[in-house]
């Protein structure tokens, strides 16, 4: 785990529990060792720096900056200063092992964030489950190429759309009953309601009358339509009025 949730006390209870940790930690946590603070511990490339308490080791350790370690899963790291021929720090196999396994993380979150459905909100719960729906959606596109199918991420992802809002015309089209006969005036008005009737758009047309308007006794001329219906209707409101009200 990465150092916003590493802790001296998280490891010790997960240890409790058989479950062995190891991950980067901030400094200034709490029980960290106090000659751990940035302030008192002055270290040069190369060094390391170890503090043990029974299973749990805390390390520092300098490259181009510094780096702490906590873990449960490896023995304690000799001390001292450990540089190449070049004037390297040589790192340390424990640091190459957590940056080997974490790859696989930052690589999932990568993926996942390439494409988020989340949007700035501000409730973390809305946060949580945009991001559990991507992860999901992630490994859902795994398990695909695994079984060898040739599709890239965003592919997937435009496939799984189109195939959902087939679905859900297929389930409308099975709620709606067919009509039998020529259709009554009254459900000739409600297809005009009717979500599957994806058509009704605005159209340029000769000066017509708008029929909203005339239903509410007021004569008001517009130069649009319903590419559909083919009535005149203002573009605001009258138009949306029209297509989503059944008394006008």
């Amino acid at each position: 785990m990465d150092n916003s949730f590493s802790s001296p006390r998280l490891f010790d209870d997960l240890l409790r529990c058989k479950i062995h940790s190891c991950g980067t930690v901030q400094p200034n946590k709490k029980d960290m060792p106090s000659d751990f603070r940035p302030k008192k511990l002055k270290l040069t490339k190369g060094d390391v720096r170890v503090r043990t308490r029974g299973n749990l080791t805390a390390l520092a350790w300098k490259d181009r900056r510094n780096a702490y370690m906590l873990t449960n899963n490896d023995p304690p790291p000799d001390e001292g200063n450990f540089c190449d021929d070049s004037k390297q720090a040589v790192k340390l196999q424990i640091m190459a092992r957590y940056n080997w396994h974490m790859g696989y993380v930052d690589n999932s979150d990568h993926m996942a964030n390439s494409y988020s459905m989340c949007r700035r909100n501000f409730k973390w719960t809305k946060k949580l489950f945009f991001h559990l729906l991507d992860l999901t959606v992630l490994n859902s596109w795994i398990l695909l190429s695994s079984c060898g199918a040739k599709c890239t991420h965003r592919d997937f992802r435009l496939l799984l759309v189109r195939n959902l809002i087939e679905e859900a015309g297929k389930s409308q089209d099975r709620l709606t009953p067919s009509l039998v006969g020529r259709p009554s005036a009254a459900a000739a008005n409600v297809m005009r309601l009717d979500s599957r009737h994806n058509q009704h758009w605005p159209a340029k047309s000769s000066k017509l009358c708008c029929c909203v308007c005339l239903a509410h006794s007021q004569r008001r001329g517009t130069m649009y339509k319903c590419a559909k219906c083919n009535v005149g209707l203002c573009v605001v409101p009258c138009f949306a009025d029209y297509h989503t009200k059944t008394n006008l």
